[in-house]
């Protein structure tokens, strides 16, 4: 009897010991389950964000994508617009530009022009922002006449100061002459032809800072004003212990954003002074053009081209590190 209890008693248990055995393992979370398994639902919406993304992504590769390698190989050829010699020819274009003098010339001369106008543009924005933050009367007067100029055509800014320098016709030199100062022959003085272009640009494009800067003031709380105001704080204090480390940012990114744009000048020059008199405010962007359309050398202009893209890369690193270091 007590063996027949026995048996039956492990018939009993047994059976119980798989199912003991599935509650002590975890339970799988239905969740992950169903994301190994993507949903039609799931599906269709990636195939939606493809869809929708589809255009971008074409003319990315097309328009960017594609030239930027393409331009890459044209740089290890001899490509010439004349047909001739498009074979490979290895890096003898860039050992070429390296020891070409005008190419260092004109490098030197957009280096000039970025370090004489960014400057001017970065600082003139300010006081301009400033005085608009500070409650002049009529407000969007000042904001229009300071922003208009941006919105014009480069054509249309240079034009005007042509005009403006004109050594025997101008305004500019007729204010000097009733002053009783000698005239300035603005744009054939290889001294003075940079500057004058500086000068255009100056009026032309500091608008765009101008903005960003008024934008990033009214967003400092007038709370930090109001506290310095109790503490017996003026308002230069204030503006140099409170506004301008705010604005520690806006003008990080505004002295980047300048240099980039400095860095490619072309038009105005192009226009104005077309890179004369005797070189002296040619860029590297109208050397670039000059050498591949004028000269029909493409795969020099190509490796040349590569040459100022590694220039320009450097530095946004090189801002880009120190931005990241005050920030730590």
């Amino acid at each position: 009897m007590s063996s027949l209890a026995t048996s039956q008693g492990a018939e009993q248990t047994a059976p119980s010991l798989p199912g003991q055995f599935r509650r002590n393992q975890p339970r799988r979370n239905p969740a992950l389950r169903n994301a190994a398994q993507p949903s039609p639902r799931r599906t269709r919406d990636n195939l939606n964000g493809w869809g929708f993304a589809a255009p971008f992504l074409a003319f990315f590769l097309v328009f960017l994508v594609w030239p930027l390698l393409y331009g890459l190989y044209m740089s290890l050829t001899g490509k010439s617009l004349t047909g001739a010699n498009d074979s490979l020819i290895g890096l003898a274009n860039y050992a070429e530009a390296l020891a070409d003098a005008d190419m260092w010339h004109s490098l030197g001369n957009t280096l000039y022009f970025t370090v004489i106008s960014t400057v001017p543009l970065v600082l003139v924005a300010l006081v301009m922002a400033t005085l608009v933050n500070v409650g002049l009367p009529a407000q969007w007067l000042w904001r229009l006449s300071y922003f208009a100029p941006y919105l014009l055509a480069s054509t249309v800014v240079s034009l005007f100061f042509s005009w403006m320098y004109n050594p025997q016709l101008g305004l500019i030199n007729d204010s000097l002459a009733k002053i009783g100062l000698p005239k300035v022959a603005w744009l054939n003085d290889p001294n003075v032809a940079m500057w004058a272009i500086v000068i255009a640009t100056l009026w032309w494009t500091v608008g765009f800072n101008f903005l960003l800067y008024l934008a990033a003031m009214q967003n400092i709380p007038a709370q930090h004003y109001e506290a310095a105001s109790l503490d017996g704080a003026g308002a230069w204090r204030q503006f140099f212990s409170i506004t301008l480390p705010q604005l520690t940012p806006t003008t990080v990114m505004i002295v980047l954003l300048q240099i980039l744009a400095s860095l490619k000048i072309f038009d105005q020059v192009y226009q104005m002074t077309a890179g004369g008199p005797a070189g002296s405010t040619r860029p590297v962007v109208q050397y670039i053009f000059e050498t591949g359309f004028t000269g029909y050398r493409l795969g020099y202009s190509a490796a040349i081209s590569y040459i100022f893209f590694g220039l320009i890369v450097a530095v946004s690193a090189m801002q880009f590190f120190i931005t990241r270091r005050r920030s730590a």
